[in-house]
């Protein structure tokens, strides 16, 4: 059996000339107090019959509300410590954190119990400085934020 696959987007703007991203954070219980280390880019697995692309624009408006626009730039790819590979794609937008509105998913919890209980899949986004981005992201994740940081033309 292969490891999974994901694909995901990170958003990014210009503010003040400072290059900033969004990352939102993951909803249900298990991340509930995880703060530090547990913000991700919006992603969700994909299947052989979707393109990853393609996965990444649908999972990024699920799990935000909001619509991703072309030119996407690709990122590269992590592997996580579950072994799922990862493949990002960054484009440029500025949508408002408090208009994120989350699809949601069922989990048992606590695991092993057999209760169901449904969670929304993000529970909030932020805008985040590079700087702050790379204490906050998934220690996996953290070779996206360089690709983007090298990809951008240099101001001055």
């Amino acid at each position: 059996m292969s490891a999974k696959r994901s694909a995901g987007l990170l958003m990014y703007r210009r503010d003040a000339g400072n290059l900033e991203v969004f990352l939102v954070h993951p909803g249900g219980p298990f991340w509930a107090k995880k703060d530090k280390g547990s913000w991700t880019i919006p992603k969700g697995e994909y299947g052989d019959d979707e393109e990853p692309l393609a996965a990444a624009q649908r999972e990024f408006q699920e799990e935000t509300g909001f619509v991703a626009a072309a030119p996407f730039v690709e990122l590269g790819s992590v592997r996580q410590k579950s072994g799922k590979l990862v493949t990002a794609w960054a484009f440029e937008g500025d949508y408002d954190p408090v208009d994120l509105v989350s699809n949601t998913c069922e989990i048992e919890w606590p695991r092993g119990s057999g209760k169901r209980l449904e969670i929304p899949e993000i529970d909030r986004g932020m805008w985040f400085s590079l700087e702050s981005a790379r204490i906050y992201i998934r220690e996996e994740q953290v070779p996206f934020l360089y690709s983007l940081q090298d990809c951008q033309p240099r101001s001055g």
